[in-house]
């Protein structure tokens, strides 16, 4: 049976727009970001990070970093019940300075291939299911795969809402999930 979910984009969706974060007393939610988890935990969404993280090949921070972070944030919502059903990064750049990770690859967005990786691994419905992102970017892959885009405002959604691609503008993380539960219910 296909699954619905949300992915999410992590940086200036979820968090606070920090560049290059990595560091876990730089991380700061979105104010109701946590309970907005909760709500489609509960509608019974699979929530899934998707999340681009070219620091890793520009050398400012490790892949363990990533991970910690990952680990901090799921760590802070079980606390209250809540969780993300699966974290999916991107460490690559095309002009990275490390030779590792200094290559294209469709898993960056706007590449699918985090996506399609996570529509695999989890049986998704495309068209029963969600993006909710800060940038055009974030939302491109959904939408060629047929799924329902949010841009937020928070982040960089404020600036790229005149040139918006979405299927919807939402003020934040919160109306986004108003927005994806009131369709859900037909309302």
């Amino acid at each position: 049976m296909a699954r619905r979910a949300v992915f999410l984009d992590r940086d200036g969706t979820l968090n606070q727009e920090v560049q290059y974060l990595h560091r876990v007393e730089d991380f700061v939610w979105i104010p109701g970001a946590p309970a907005a988890i909760s709500r489609l935990n509960r509608a019974g969404f699979l929530t899934l990070v998707v999340t681009n993280q070219a620091g890793v090949a520009h050398g400012y921070y490790s892949e363990e970093d990533v991970q910690r972070l990952h680990s901090h944030m799921q760590a802070e919502l079980n606390e209250t019940g809540t969780r993300i059903d699966g974290f999916y990064y991107c460490p690559y750049h095309p002009k990275g300075i490390s030779s590792a990770y200094r290559r294209h690859s469709l898993e960056r967005k706007p590449g699918g291939g985090m996506f399609m990786r996570a529509i695999r691994e989890w049986a998704i419905a495309p068209a029963l299911s969600y993006v909710v992102g800060d940038r055009n970017t974030d939302l491109d892959p959904g939408r060629c795969l047929g799924m329902t885009t949010l841009l937020v405002e928070t982040g960089y959604g404020a600036l790229e809402k005149t040139a918006s691609r979405a299927d919807h503008v939402v003020l934040d993380i919160t109306g986004a999930v108003d927005l994806i539960l009131r369709q859900r219910s037909g309302c």
